[in-house]
């Protein structure tokens, strides 16, 4: 069964909530691709739009846009999602994971884009 760490991030507050979903709810992100839209009730905010912002997987390897599918792919990187070089002109050959949300998938990042009646901290608990 999928078990996924979900990290959404509110931009109107600039707060991340990292929520952990299973079963059920994790399979609703199964097959889905980066810049795609998910239901908030999926990770206890129901009402609410979630757009997949990123990702990685079980070794940390992380997601990219511009890579189909969910399987392993070695790209010659000049920067981007992977990869931050140390000066111009330098490039590196760097394992990646493709968009779409797998079994392989281990955390995925996630940004607040339609807005439900209550809360984000009513919903999850967080009342500090």
């Amino acid at each position: 069964m999928a078990e996924f760490t979900v990290a959404v991030s509110d931009p109107e507050s600039g707060t991340t909530h990292q929520i952990d979903v299973a079963d059920q709810d994790a399979n609703r992100f199964i097959g889905k691709d980066l810049g795609e839209e998910v239901d908030g009730g999926a990770v206890g905010l129901p009402g609410y739009t979630l757009e997949l912002t990123g990702g990685s997987d079980n070794a940390g390897r992380p997601m990219r846009e511009d890579v189909r599918g969910s399987a392993l792919k070695e790209l010659l990187l000049e920067g981007g999602t992977g990869y931050n070089p140390e000066r111009d002109g330098e490039r590196k050959r760097v394992t990646v994971r493709g968009r779409e949300v797998s079994d392989d998938t281990r955390q995925i990042n996630a940004r607040i884009v339609g807005r439900g009646g209550d809360s984000v901290e009513e919903l999850l608990g967080d009342d500090e």
